[in-house]
């Protein structure tokens, strides 16, 4: 990292409290406005490269005014990506694929036919009209199902998890605080399990800290982006472009009270030069040269920033709340925290936030079903095992008891003085 992040240990577990309902908020991207658009536009025309060296087109945060809508890529991945093997979703998906809970992605939008994500995605309002792509790849990497002959495993960290799109920007991608806090309380209302949310400002506003208030009150933990994807351009109210863009700040919704912020890494384990420092963050997760799904099409696109790393946390969310549908937002926000690798800023751990009961929790009996040992009996073999080991046991016991026998005749003679046999 170009700098070390602080841990922040404040008051956010207190500020859930108990709750009631069900929801998990997810907010991420970089703050989009009408002077960052055209840069952003000249991203989507770019290709990066994804961490195994394949050349994939950027998927873009925002378009300028009368650029076409986002092309589907050319390229298919045939590689799992980095990010599966980092959070060990083959050993996560053993306990919990998400199934019965709903993710909201308040963001772009989200096209219904996005890759793996078809059947399972409801749009609140235009929501199911992505032209920008952003929040169709964001839904990929939290809910996209494996498989449909697309190249490698690219499902979502929860691919079993349904889709709920709310819009949080214009239909180019640009957003401001009032469009954030209405997307935040339109997934609270809906009551979705997981919303994702990639957004995150310069500054924040009563309308935003009330809209994440709402949604503590239905029991929904926001996840939130500690900082944005890119430096954001200067004017209309976002940071400056120049060197001071990148020294450690606060952004929103992620500096509220209660809210989890999460920070990106890459596939080195670090952050890039030149990304906007937040001046604190809760979790770290995978969201440098990411590889997913864009709205149209089958072919890959590849991404950095928290926003990304934002979608797997909500992801994971997803994960434990499915497992453990028991917990409050305050006891899932614990649950990631407190189960996290030991980092700067701790690290996401799935698979252990699905299989460790942290102090003072317990997790019914029921959702934790025994693996009984299953011999295959198909040519008489387990049977054969089992007789062997039996007998097994049976002459180690013999032999034990015969040895203990002569040992204590031995003692004995040693006992008895001499001439009296």
């Amino acid at each position: 990292m170009s700098a070390p992040l602080v841990h922040r240990h404040h008051g956010a577990l207190r500020a859930l409290g108990t709750l009631p309902t069900v929801c998990v908020l997810a907010l991420a991207l970089g703050p989009v406005t009408a002077s960052a658009a055209k840069a952003a536009d000249a991203t989507a025309a770019a290709s990066g490269t994804s961490a195994q060296g394949i050349r994939l087109p950027v998927i873009p945060g925002a378009l300028r005014s009368g650029a076409a809508c986002t092309k589907a890529s050319p390229t298919v991945m045939k590689v799992t990506p980095w990010t599966h093997n980092v959070l060990d979703l083959s050993g996560a998906w053993e306990f919990s694929r998400g199934a019965g809970v709903t993710v909201a992605v308040v963001d772009t939008g989200v096209a219904p036919g996005t890759h793996g994500l078809a059947g399972r995605v409801t749009a609140a309002g235009a929501a199911a009209d992505d032209c920008v792509g952003h929040g169709s790849f964001v839904a990929g990497l939290i809910a996209g199902a494996a498989g449909g002959g697309s190249g490698a495993d690219f499902g979502g960290i929860a691919p079993q998890a349904r889709i709920l799109a709310v819009r949080g920007t214009d239909p180019l991608g640009r957003t401001d605080a009032g469009r954030v806090a209405a997307g935040i309380r339109t997934a609270a209302d809906a009551r979705a399990q997981v919303i994702a949310v990639p957004l995150a400002l310069v500054s924040g506003g009563a309308a935003l800290t009330s809209a994440v208030r709402y949604a503590a009150a239905h029991d929904c933990l926001v996840v939130a982006a500690a900082a944005p994807d890119s430096a954001p351009a200067a004017g209309a109210g976002t940071a400056s472009a120049s060197a001071d863009s990148v020294r450690p700040r606060r952004y929103w919704p992620a500096a509220e009270r209660g809210v989890l912020s999460v920070v990106d890494f890459g596939p080195d384990g670090t952050r890039p030069k030149d990304a906007p420092q937040p001046d604190d963050a809760d979790l770290a997760a995978p969201g440098d040269k990411v590889v997913g799904a864009g709205p149209r099409g089958t072919g890959h696109f590849t991404g950095s920033g928290a926003s990304f790393a934002t979608a797997y946390v909500a992801g994971a969310a997803a994960l434990v709340r499915s497992r453990d549908p028991q917990l409050t937002a305050a006891q899932a926000f614990r649950r990631l925290t407190s189960t996290a690798y030991p980092a700067d800023v701790p690290r996401l751990d799935a698979y252990a936030a699905l299989t460790a009961v942290p102090h003072g929790e317990t997790r019914p009996a029921a959702t934790v079903p025994p693996r009984p040992v299953v011999w295959s009996a198909a040519d008489g073999r387990g049977a054969r095992l089992i007789a062997a080991v039996v007998v097994a046991v049976a002459m180690v016991s013999v032999l034990v008891a015969a040895a203990t026998r002569g040992a204590v005749r031995g003692r004995r003679r040693r006992a008895v003085p001499s001439g009296t046999e």
